[in-house]
């Protein structure tokens, strides 16, 4: 029997204990009390309650079709969230909780067996094991838990930064378990976890991984995705195929171990290869990138002012762009211009492409021209005057990757960059666009071959003389001050006299002959007669053209000059494209828009965009105006009648322009039809890179085609509603004749002893100040 004094001895060591465990759970209660409040600023901050029932996940924001698909990003982190736990294939929740966090459904937020487990296995030096549960995990991608924004003063302290972030996770764990449901944890988790390859979330994982909706997942695939969790590079399946397939194999035993599957579906799912679909988001891929890159410009704009931010709010915005006709308008240009670079690169085989108007080469081009890169500029700043070390910069050959119209769309090489600007240069350049005139709505654009390799927009961003696609600005001040489609104009020069120290000018017609004979006002246009314009020109006045531009939403500077209705100032597609439109619109001018509305990540609506219009003509005029741009798809001869009817079988009812400027350096093509105007240019980078030869450079040569392979591809769409005419007609009767062989052949007069009195209403004022 023990003596008083021996069991005096062990009620104190026994004291002593429960003093200790006292004091150690008070210590560590008012450790934790302290982290929570982050007392004297020694943890770090936590969030509050409102950002624990609010939390900020960065989003990457949308934006959508006028046909609802998903075009394209912008984003800091790629991260789109799916909207319900329902939107996501059971099969990934059960890998997910199998392999992370098995007792998710268990525990409150800290899984206090599993942490013990790991403090025996790593005594025991057995295999190592993540404690971390679903819900601190979540924490941690919410809250960033282990960035310095969160770092207090003892965060220095050796062993205390992450005893302190712990703690942080695990107090968070619990609030978070508080404040939502077990699904609601499963899909936060799901939406803001990182897999690797730039994609956060799920929904983005499985885009880029597998090019799907996280709904059509397999088994396997979320088995692999699963798996990226541990380590999203190390397990990376692009990276690291066979770490990925053992990791892939290894979440799927821990499905059947837990019985979420059985032995045979296991079996059946590890026999399978991992077949990836690998789509790394960003600006250079999706839809309409060129258009992407224009539309942010302005969303930029707009979010500054209102206080959003495009790359983190999860914004959604809705476009006019036809997905379709998107794809259709890509396809054409690239057939088209596969085409024409192979017949460029023929036509210049063993010469340099760079050349005077007289056709000798342009000595030092390349070395002008890399002085205009920023590498050069770089190199310029580092080494200052020191040419040697630029030039050898310059001249080193290197690996890289260059675009080719050959499939995939690139290939490896070793040039210098000297190499490589010759090797660009030597590529034809071009733009599309589609409109809706009636409502202003861009429905295609293909801003130039490829947005990876070619970043400059030729849609509204480049500006070219447009050539002979101006000359409907012209035929409209025509028709606006009086003159009749059938109005004739005898085909002689025309001589603008030497005026503010340019000489006397005197246009020349496209195969240098004037013929003498009259043509009305519409065969001219669909001849593209150059010493018609001129006439007009003459006429009219170049200020009043320049007035009739400025109306018709040319924002570019139109120099009125004599060859001003020859497409001498440069002007953008874009702006084209708006003119054209006006003839197709009764008359009334309507901005070209791209968006119809924003929508916040809840979807409350944030902008609805009503484009800008006027009317600037009457409803007669802008029919005349169409009248007249039939007869180039539709007479015999005319600059788009073989292109169209021919080569393309077009049958529809179409007003068409092509346009070609000085040696050929810029290939047009407009076109209208009763609810569509489509541009389309073709030239070098440089305009002095061109073919030259009208057997190839012509606008109906190069440009025409990229439209009709485009009208081939929509008009066989079913899907797509276009209408292929006829045109509208005014709601009043037409005050004047287009029939013009009632003119030309009356009483067997001769076309140029026509009485112009009866064609020209003479009641009509010249208006030199519209």
């Amino acid at each position: 029997m023990a003596s008083p004094k021996t069991n005096n001895y062990y009620s104190k060591i026994i004291s002593a204990i429960w003093l200790i465990f006292i004091a150690g759970l008070l210590g560590l209660g008012l450790y934790v009390y302290a982290v929570s409040i982050n007392f004297l600023n020694l943890f770090g901050e936590l969030p509050d309650f409102r950002a624990l029932e609010n939390p900020k996940s960065v989003l990457a924001s949308e934006v959508y079709s006028e046909d609802n698909v998903l075009m394209g990003k912008y984003f800091l982190e790629n991260r789109s969230p799916v909207d319900e736990l329902r939107d996501l294939p059971q099969n990934l929740i059960d890998a997910l909780i199998a392999t992370e966090d098995i007792r998710f459904e268990e525990h409150s937020g800290i899984d206090f067996k599993g942490s013990f487990a790991v403090i025996y296995y790593k005594l025991t030096g057995k295999q190592d094991r993540g404690s971390s549960t679903l819900t601190q995990q979540l924490a941690r991608n919410l809250f960033r838990t282990r960035t310095d924004l969160n770092k207090g003063l003892l965060s220095s302290v050796p062993g205390m930064r992450m005893l302190i972030i712990k703690t942080k996770e695990w107090i968070m764990a619990i609030r978070l378990e508080r404040s939502y449901s077990k699904r609601e944890i499963l899909l936060m988790y799901l939406n803001t976890v990182d897999f690797g390859s730039g994609a956060f979330g799920i929904k983005s994982a499985a885009k880029t991984f597998f090019n799907k909706a996280p709904k059509d997942l397999q088994l396997q695939e979320s088995a692999v995705l699963v798996g990226l969790l541990k380590g999203p590079s190390y397990f990376s399946p692009v990276k690291n195929p066979e770490r990925s397939l053992l990791r892939r194999n290894t979440v799927i035993d821990q499905m059947q171990k837990y019985g979420f599957i059985q032995a045979t579906e296991a079996e059946q799912a590890k026999s399978t290869e991992i077949a990836l679909d690998y789509r790394v988001e960003n600006q250079n891929t999706g839809i309409a990138p060129y258009f992407r890159t224009e539309l942010s410009k302005f969303l930029l704009r707009w979010c500054k002012e209102n206080g959003y931010n495009l790359y983190e709010d999860g914004l959604r915005i809705y476009t006019t762009i036809d997905s379709r006709m998107q794809r259709y308008a890509e396809e054409a240009v690239r057939e088209n211009m596969e085409k024409q670079q192979k017949l460029f690169a023929s036509y210049w085989k063993g010469r340099e492409p760079w050349t005077y108007d007289n056709g000798a080469t342009i000595k030092g081009f390349l070395e002008q021209q890399i002085k205009l890169t920023d590498r050069y500029k770089a190199l310029k700043a580092r080494y200052e005057d020191n040419e040697d070390s630029i030039n050898y910069y310059l001249r080193k050959k290197i690996p890289m990757k260059v675009f080719t119209w050959e499939a995939p769309g690139e290939k490896e090489v070793v040039m210098s960059p000297m190499d490589s600007l010759a090797y660009y240069k030597r590529f034809l350049n071009t733009g599309f666009m589609a409109m809706n005139p009636l409502n202003g709505y861009i429905k295609a654009w293909v801003g130039g071959n490829n947005y990876k390799y070619f970043k400059y927009d030729h849609v509204k961003q480049g500006r070219r003389q447009p050539g002979s696609t101006f000359k409907p600005v012209v035929y409209l001040a025509a028709i606006d001050n009086g003159y009749s489609p059938c109005y004739q104009v005898m085909d002689v020069p025309v001589t603008f006299p030497a005026e503010d120290g340019r000489p006397p000018y005197t246009p020349k017609n496209d195969d240098n002959v004037f013929s003498g004979r009259s043509f009305d006002l519409r065969e001219a246009l669909a001849f593209s007669k150059n010493s018609v314009t001129a006439h007009l020109v003459q006429k009219l006045t170049p200020a009043v053209i320049v007035k009739y531009a400025e109306r018709l939403g040319f924002s570019s500077k139109i120099e009125p000059v004599p060859a001003v209705g020859f497409g001498s100032s440069d002007v953008s597609l874009y702006e084209m494209c708006g003119a054209y439109g006006t003839f197709v619109n009764s008359g009334k001018w309507t901005e070209p828009v791209y968006l119809t509305r924003i929508e916040d990540k809840n979807g409350n609506l944030l902008l609805n965009f009503v484009p800008k219009s006027r009317d600037i003509i009457s409803e007669e005029t802008a029919y005349l105006m169409v009248h007249l741009l039939k007869g180039g798809a539709d007479i015999k001869g005319g600059t788009s009648y073989y292109g169209l009817r021919f080569r393309h079988k077009l049958k529809n009812e179409i007003g068409a322009k092509t346009g070609t400027t000085s040696n050929y350096s810029d290939a047009w093509f407009m076109a209208i039809t009763p609810d569509l105007v489509c541009g389309s240019w073709v030239g070098g980078e440089n305009r002095s890179i061109h073919f030259r030869s009208a057997a190839y450079g012509q606008g109906n040569k190069l440009a025409l085609p990229q439209y009709g392979l485009f009208m081939q591809k929509v008009l066989a769409d079913k899907s797509i509603a276009i209408n292929t005419g006829p045109f509208p007609k005014p709601t009043a009767p037409l005050t004047v004749e287009i029939d013009c062989a009632k003119y030309n052949n009356m009483g067997g007069l001769p076309q140029d002893s026509v009485n112009q009195n009866e064609i020209l209403n003479p009641n009509i004022q010249l208006d030199e100040g519209i």
